[in-house]
């Protein structure tokens, strides 16, 4: 068996072809999707990128393994202290040491463990290439290294390979002398001046007037991502930067492809294609981040092709991105462990109908929520809101309103009601099945915030006067006063 995982960070679904989108950004990955499954509501546990790679590694939701945050305690898994044997529970339970145990030889393509100090992710890899950029890897620094191992070993068998990709994630890095593919194609057409004026009076971090995060400089190096929106043609420029990201992977993505077909193995093999976290290109006015625990940010792209199963499938059920690991476990007809939060979706690959009830999401290195997704609705609850002055609890129809412009959670408190007596249960669940007395979203407020939050206000409100949104200050100190000390 042979099986290929393209990791392909910050990558939204809707911004594929083989998911709806109107442009022709993903040929190849479409090409794969025509294959397999599609899953259609697919989310990260928490987001984002640190958190996501820690809940797929340990299968395990960030409120039990610790890894919620981009720093301080909660930057790191939690250890297993005194029920520690000769090796830790990565050893049994780890996605990469699924493949170990089923006879695969395992390698990793990545600079992503370097990225975050995440030495946890190389757990049960034989072979690790860090490709050394720690994340700002453009496609053309990371396909050499992939083209080499397959022209090596591609004809082998019995191996698993991950490749992770970065060029959708900020800043937009798709080199300049690529073009613009998308340069007479009209961008999504939900965002309009009137959009733009009214996010334009917003505060917070990668906010429309501050895409760089606290101020709207540009950095000559990436000239494809503006440091603010003031009309449609920096909205093209802005969503052109990104689709241009897409392409260009994916044009390396068939690159690779052409050379397992070259090898003769590309029809038999397994492809996983799934992100880490989506983007917010506007939605809840935050632009070029991934910094929430909406559906934006948390919805990713799971897409299987699995010789021998269904093909051209659309899976609609609700799962995590956890919930690989036991999948992987029945199709390999392996043990599941106990400790693992996942639940398996293998009756997908013969097109039942299976997911979860509702998900619960969360995000604590930009802000610290918690979101529930269920039925039609995406509930979110704030607990620290990152300078963005979020109200404590937002809710939006996704169904009519994908792009959560319109918050209804003063219109539908039945729904809020629902939704949070969903999230107090899963809490409740979670911090009983766990050795520990601290939610790790409580240490994270306990350590002064959010990492990307953390002291910075005073200055960010320099850049608020000058800016003219003056409206905003006083809430601001009032919500953050230790930041004002």
């Amino acid at each position: 068996m042979r099986i290929l995982f393209l990791d392909l960070d910050t990558l939204r679904p809707d911004h594929l072809g083989c998911y709806g989108y109107h442009r022709n950004t993903s040929p190849n990955i479409d090409s794969i999707a025509r294959d397999g499954v599609i899953f259609e509501n697919y989310h990260c546990s928490d987001a984002p990128c640190l958190p996501s790679r820690a809940a797929l590694t340990s299968g395990r939701f960030g409120i039990h393994n610790g890894a919620v945050g981009h720093g301080g305690t909660t930057a790191d898994m939690r250890l297993d202290g005194e029920q520690r044997g000769f090796r830790d529970r990565l050893d049994k339970e780890s996605f990469a040491n699924i493949f170990r145990h089923a006879g695969l030889h395992t390698v990793s393509i990545s600079p992503f463990f370097e990225r975050h100090s995440s030495y946890w992710f190389n757990s049960g890899y034989n072979e690790i290439y860090n490709t050394g950029a720690g994340g700002m890897e453009s496609a053309e620094e990371v396909s050499p290294v992939v083209l080499d191992w397959i022209n090596r070993n591609a004809e082998k068998d019995d191996w698993f390979l991950h490749v992770n990709y970065w060029d959708p994630h900020t800043p937009y890095r798709a080199p300049y002398d690529f073009g613009n593919p998308f340069e007479n194609h009209p961008p999504p057409a939900w965002v309009t001046q009137e959009t733009i004026d009214k996010h334009r009076k917003m505060v917070g971090p990668h906010k429309i007037r501050e895409i760089s995060m606290f101020d709207n400089n540009e950095n000559p190096k990436y000239p494809r991502q503006p440091g603010e929106i003031e009309n449609m043609d920096n909205w093209k420029r802005f969503i052109d930067g990104y689709d241009c990201g897409i392409k260009y992977m994916d044009d390396h993505i068939g690159k690779i492809l052409k050379s397992f077909a070259a090898a003769g193995v590309l029809d038999d093999m397994v492809i996983i294609i799934s992100s880490d976290h989506g983007e917010n290109m506007g939605e809840l006015g935050i632009y070029a981040e991934h910094a929430t625990a909406d559906c934006i940010t948390t919805r990713i792209p799971m897409i299987i092709k699995w010789p021998g199963y269904i093909k051209d499938h659309i899976d609609k059920g609700l799962h995590y991105n956890l919930d690989l690991l036991p999948t992987l476990a029945e199709l390999f007809d392996l043990p599941l462990e106990s400790a693992w939060d996942g639940k398996s979706y293998k009756d997908a690959f013969y097109g039942k109908e299976c997911g979860r009830d509702y998900l619960v999401v969360s995000q604590c290195a930009h802000v610290c929520q918690r979101g529930v997704r269920f039925d039609n609705w995406h509930y979110i609850r704030t607990y620290h809101d990152g300078y963005h002055l979020f109200p404590q609890e937002m809710l939006f129809d996704i169904t009519i309103d994908p792009h959560e412009e319109n918050d209804i959670a003063l219109l539908r408190r039945d729904i809020c009601n629902e939704a949070a007596s969903k999230l107090l249960s899963w809490h409740d669940e979670m911090m009983a099945l766990m050795d520990f007395a601290e939610d790790p979203m409580h240490t994270v407020l306990r350590e002064g915030g959010p990492l990307h939050a953390r002291g910075n206000l005073k200055n960010y409100i320099k850049y608020i006067k000058e800016t003219g949104r003056e409206y905003a200050i006083d809430e601001l100190i009032k919500r953050h006063p230790n930041e004002m000390k």
